[in-house]
């Protein structure tokens, strides 16, 4: 199920609502749990018992670290939930990636098996171990009623694409949040925005990337190349920031305050802008409980690169079971180096030559991250340096018939939207909601009428 679907719109979302508001206080982070074990198990139940256990033992762990008398044995169980927790994420996610290299590199007659990812796995996870490391560091108290840190893992407005929340960012709200009628309507309204972002213009521009992918490289021009993958660009960023303007909204609906996950990364000046811009809450995991831990910059210019890799191999794995994602990674590390260690003055400086070369070589990036088979991956880059003809008829029809979506695309990425809308709220607030609801049916005659309505992120 996703939110972009009139099951949840018209029958999940309601029906959640009437449970959680005629439950009393005591009881509503039960109904979150329950409904959203019912999301999750809503189209491979067979996995809920993965979910489950990982719920179960991020509970019990938290208790053990706080009833171990000693350093050495809260240690012990500290690192028996990474390898646990770890294990099985790399179990499910990782063992056919494994398995094929070994058959590729050195010969090894190995059944490929053949493992669903289970959905919002890599997600959970992550918060599962953030409630550890964070108990086990002493900064936030273990829970000892199950129940709310079920409800923390499992609460399906970020469960399968994030933000990833911290457990130390939650823990409060998860006892003491005021639901209101003025916050619900709120998160309704950021919620029907990131709706029509979603179904409206990552939905609509990624087709034109679905149909030039597929085309052999021998029919596609230089142009072409960069038309397709330019749309991608938009796909990425509209269909998840609007995932993650919808959870947002979702969480305001039932009290809680989640964090921004984007802030107009496309606006960034250089690559380390962007990640800071892009994905904010997976950047904020690794840096506090990977980058953090292993020295940060505290350890010289060597000692800070090592770091920097280690990091940004991990990112690129995170992502997928493919060596695409590990170049990726690898990619945005050695582009992060350097611009530490050579470019960032020059940068700064210069902010529109730094906003031509970020665009650019994050376009490059996702070409990297779109393409798992590495074939595909050798000749569309082929073809986007140069191999072929420059233009042709079928990148004119594609220009022709989408420059206006294309101009749509890049004016929703920017501020501009969204403070005009704010200042026509405050100044004719009929007319705002007037546009709100024409925003809300025409989503609704698009998800009615068709059948592309992909997420992206649930590969991840």
């Amino acid at each position: 199920m996703v939110f972009s679907s009139l099951i949840f719109i018209f029958l999940f979302l309601p029906i959640t609502w009437i449970l959680y508001y005629s439950c009393p206080k005591r009881g509503r982070n039960f109904v979150l749990f329950f409904t959203s074990l019912i999301f999750y198990s809503w189209g491979e139940p067979k996995y809920i018992w993965i979910m489950l256990f990982t719920v179960s033992y991020g509970y019990l762990s938290g208790l053990m670290l706080v009833r171990s008398k000693t350093e050495k044995g809260r240690k012990f169980w500290l690192i028996l939930s990474l390898i646990i927790n770890l294990s099985i994420l790399g179990f499910f996610k990782y063992t056919g990636f494994f398995v094929e290299n070994m058959r590729n590199f050195f010969g090894l007659q190995l059944s490929l098996p053949i493992l669903a990812l289970p959905l919002g796995i890599s997600f959970y996870t992550f918060q599962t171990l953030s409630y550890t490391i964070d108990v086990y560091r002493r900064k936030v108290n273990a829970r000892h009623h199950f129940i709310p840190f079920a409800t923390y893992v499992t609460m399906f407005p970020q469960l399968v694409a994030g933000p990833i929340v911290r457990y130390a960012d939650i823990d409060v709200q998860l006892d003491h949040r005021k639901e209101s009628l003025s916050l619900f309507g709120e998160g309704v309204e950021v919620f029907l925005m990131g709706l029509a972002k979603k179904v409206l213009l990552a939905n609509t521009i990624g087709l034109i990337w679905d149909k030039i992918k597929i085309m052999p490289s021998s029919e596609m021009s230089v142009s072409l190349a960069w038309i397709g993958i330019i749309a991608f660009t938009f796909q990425i960023y509209f269909d998840f920031s609007a995932y993650s303007d919808m959870a947002v909204g979702l969480g305001k609906m039932f009290g809680f305050d989640l964090m921004r996950n984007f802030d107009y990364p496309y606006l960034s000046k250089s690559v380390t802008e962007f990640w800071r811009r892009w994905h904010i809450s997976l950047g904020n995991w690794f840096r506090e409980y990977v980058y953090i831990p292993l020295g940060g910059n505290k350890k010289g210019i060597a000692g800070q690169i090592i770091n920097l890799f280690v990091v940004w191999f991990l990112t690129g794995l995170w992502h997928g079971a493919s060596w695409n994602f590990v170049y990726w990674g690898l990619y945005y590390g050695v582009l992060l180096m350097f611009e530490k260690l050579f470019l960032k003055k020059f940068l700064d400086r210069h902010p529109m030559i730094g906003h031509g070369y970020t665009l650019i070589a994050v376009i490059i990036g996702w070409a990297l991250f779109e393409h798992t088979d590495s074939g595909s991956l050798y000749a569309f880059f082929a073809v986007l340096f140069g191999k072929g003809v420059l233009w042709n008829l079928t990148a004119a029809y594609y220009l022709r018939s989408y420059g206006v979506l294309f101009i749509l695309a890049i004016l929703f990425s920017t501020r501009l939207p969204l403070a005009s809308a704010q200042k026509i709220r405050e100044k004719v607030p009929a007319a705002y909601l007037f546009i709100l609801g024409g925003l809300f049916l025409l989503t609704l005659v698009f998800l009615v009428n068709e059948s592309y309505n992909p997420f992206l992120y649930f590969r991840f």
